[in-house]
Order: structure tokens, then sequence, then C-alpha cells
């Protein structure tokens, strides 16, 4: 298939390479509101430099990939549907709920698919976690926990003022990959209850080279509380930014015949802990499945996992096979609401009940994932 990229941003580039690990798609073109920006990325991945008007009426490209700002999102999502052409974009699928809902009907009206990452509850972690739960390893899930603390961004990132605003802070910047894991591996969500806070009416950057700088803080840095599932399982969550240091997990999942520690769901792999009722805890290593093989260097010099793509990969095969996708529009819209009901409960001080209902994504094989790696 062939696609167009807007934004041509750092995480671009992760697109335009996965062309060569999934062999169902070509970037042939790409555009940014920034010139520059996408005539940088076309020199350098040798596609066509098109104005963002052009490249939706450009009549070559069927798929738009959109990689621009949140704020973004759901204006790009819109003009690609009304432009006849499928969309994925990056998370979060819009700013709140009811902008989700406009882009869901959109989708319906034209009948052309929109996906939406992250796609990393597809990798090696969590497949594997998804089989063991199947294979009843823990027993009927009843409770779990995942945490997401930190102190933000301001201390490393060099321009953190969206993470400090509305369709940003702790849940909507990286709970969707926690809420994302946790669909996969238990289902869909019915109710929740929240509260919020902010440490801190203003944060002070300490990264260059804005060091000193003072920032508006927009958006609650701190939400706790618990999430209901449709099969009555309860999973309590902490994500703040108001956190220096802590010894929690990310992901616990507790059943009636033991527990599991599920590894950082912004990443593809990582070992899975198992427990067996009273038993010692067992390691599942994943780096021999076909997304947990280390293939990129990290930050700080380690290899890891990195196949972001495989989400838009597995859209385009369901769009030529005419199924449902993996990061289907029915999940993302689902987890955005989850996002937006987790403000709303704090905000409003009582319980919130969930519109959306989708079916677990599809388990994905690693034969399925042969047939979609090049």
């Amino acid at each position: 298939m062939r696609v167009g990229i807007i934004g041509c941003g750092n995480i671009s580039e992760t697109y335009f390479n996965c062309q060569n690990i999934y062999n169902n798609f070509n970037v042939i073109a790409c555009a940014d509101i920034e010139k520059d920006a996408a005539k940088k990325s076309a020199e350098k991945f040798n596609v066509k430099a098109q104005s963002v008007e052009d490249l939706l009426s450009n009549s070559e490209i069927d798929l738009i990939i959109n990689l621009t700002i949140p704020s973004a999102h759901k204006e790009v999502i819109i003009n690609s549907l009304k432009a006849g052409k499928h969309c994925f974009s990056e998370k979060p699928l819009a700013m709140n709920f009811d902008e989700g809902k406009e882009i869901y009907e959109l989708s319906k009206k034209q009948q052309l698919y929109v996906g939406c990452a992250p796609d990393t509850f597809l990798g090696a972690a969590g497949q594997r976690a998804r089989q063991l739960l199947e294979n009843n390893e823990i027993g009927e899930v009843v409770l779990g926990t995942f945490n997401i603390m930190s102190h933000g961004m301001e201390h490393w990132h060099p321009n953190p003022d969206f993470f400090f605003k509305p369709g940003a802070g702790p849940v909507f910047d990286l709970g969707v990959y926690y809420l994302t894991q946790l669909v996969n591996l238990i289902g869909p969500v019915k109710t929740i209850s929240s509260i919020s806070g902010t440490a801190t009416s203003e944060r002070i950057i300490t990264s260059l080279p804005r060091n000193g700088e003072k920032i508006k803080v927009e958006t609650p840095t701190t939400l706790m509380g618990t999430l209901e599932f449709q099969n009555n399982a309860k999973v309590q969550f902490f994500c703040s930014w108001d956190v220096w240091k802590h010894k929690h997990s990310t992901i616990e999942l507790y059943g009636l015949g033991g527990s599991m520690i599920i590894p950082d769901p912004n990443f593809f792999s990582g070992d899975i802990l198992v427990s067996k009722k009273e038993e010692d805890w067992q390691k599942i290593n994943n780096d021999k499945m076909l997304l947990g093989v280390p293939n990129k260097a990290d930050n700080d010099g380690t290899t890891i996992a990195n196949y972001r793509g495989i989400g838009l990969a597995d859209m385009i095969d369901a769009i030529k096979n005419k199924r449902k996708a993996r990061c289907s529009l029915d999940l993302a819209i689902h987890v955005l609401e989850i996002m937006d009901g987790i403000l709303i409960s704090s905000k409003e001080r009582q319980m919130y009940n969930l519109t959306t209902q989708p079916t677990q994504p599809k388990f994905l094989s690693e034969e399925e994932i042969k047939y979609l790696k090049s």
C-alpha cells in the first residue's frame, strides 16, 4: 500500500524505517507545516516532499500516517478521511472522547479504516502474557495494579511545555500504553473511580537550552484510582509526575491461582514474572520471539526490541482481507474514553461509566508476524 506521512518530527524516522521491517507498505511522500522538516525527511528517505494539502489530494496515496502533535490529531484524521484515505495515527487518537466520537462517526460513514498507536501490546511481552493468561497460568484475573511514576520531563526534555497541557499529563502521555495493554490482556473497562492533584502550579526547566525557565502546569500531574473491567476484575492505578523515586512494578495481575508481573508496555519485550500461588517467581524471557529479538540501540547503549509499525502493517493486511485490525478504531476510542473518564471522574468526584465496549484484540501469532515481516 502507498503511504504518506504528515508530521516529520523525531518519531517520523521510526515510521520511515519500519517499511524495511514490514512488507506491505511503502512511504512515497511526506509533509509538515514546517517545510524545511518535510524537505529534510524527503531527502533522507528518498521520498517526495509536499504541502499537507497536496499530500492529502495526492491520488497515488492510499493511507496517511498521522505523526503531528496531539492537538492536531483529530484535524489530520478527519481531513484524511474526507480525502478518501485510510489513516493510522500516533497516540492519543484525539484530545478527548468527544473528538474521538467525531472521528468514529466519519470513519464509519466513509467506510475507511482508522488505526492508532500504541502497538507495543502486539510485541513479544504483551502477546506472551496474553498466551499465559489464556492458558490459565494464574487462573482468573481478579485484581491488579499499574504504576507510572517519575518527576516529569522538565529535567531532560528540551521543550517540555506540552507535557503539562490538556491532552497530556501522565495518563494521556504514558497511561495509553498501560491501558491498551490491559485491554489486550483482560478486556474492556466498564467503570472508573479516580482522584487527581497537582503538586505545583509551575515547573522549572532544568534541561538545556531553557534551563531556569518556568512553565505553567495546566493538567493534573497525579491521578489515582480504580478501573473495574467488564469481567469484574479491579485494577488500581497510580499515575504521577510528582515522584522522585519508587520501587513499584509497572503492571501486576493477581489471579485465583497466582500472580504475574508484566514489563513496561512502552516496550515490545522484557521478562515476565509468574508465580503460582505461594511458589517462587519464574522468569519468562521473550527475546527469541519475532517481536522480542533486540534490534535497536537504546539511549543508554543497550539493545532493545523496537518493532513499531506492526499495528500499521496489521491494519493494512486487515484492509486487504476485510477484517478487523488489532490496533482498531474501536480499541483506540475505548482507551481514549478511559483516559478522558479518569479526568472526568476526578474532576466531578463521582464514578464514570464507560459507553464503549470493544472486543479484545485478536491474539497475534508468530506465523502471522512472519507473513507481515520482510
